[in-house]
């Protein structure tokens, strides 16, 4: 490509090259899941990436929104992968008040190693039938 064209980048590739996900794969299943959002809409895997764009996904259990600042077609290394892309004030603070909230909540009191028993069972059936009817 010559200099006068900007480079043309598949949102899947991007992701990948930019370090939000392990791998293409990845990315592309999160974005067809619905997990990822190009200006506030959902989007295919092979949308082109513009300059200036507004990008929010999921990680875990956290939600980043993201202004893409520069395009890469390869993956480069963390620090320069990092100038690609910056996070939005509003977004960062959330994040920080939904850590907060879920770590005064106890999210780890809520995940189980082991399947629940009998009467785990009856309490689960009872909770979901006084709260849903």
């Amino acid at each position: 490509m010559s200099d006068d064209q900007p480079l043309k980048v598949r949102l899947d590739k991007w992701l990948w090259a930019a370090r939000l996900y392990k791998t293409r794969g990845l990315a592309k299943q999160f974005i067809e899941g619905g997990k990822v959002h190009y200006n506030s809409q959902r989007i295919k895997p092979s949308r082109t990436v513009e300059v200036g764009a507004l990008i929010t996904l999921r990680q875990g259990w956290d939600e980043k929104t993201i202004v893409v600042k520069g395009i890469a077609e390869k993956r480069v290394a963390a620090p320069q992968a990092q100038l690609l892309y910056e996070e939005t004030p509003e977004s960062i603070e959330k994040r920080t008040q939904d850590a907060i909230t879920r770590k005064t909540m106890g999210a780890a009191a809520f995940i189980s190693d082991t399947k629940p028993n009998k009467k785990e069972r009856r309490q689960i059936h009872r909770f979901k039938n006084d709260v849903f009817e």
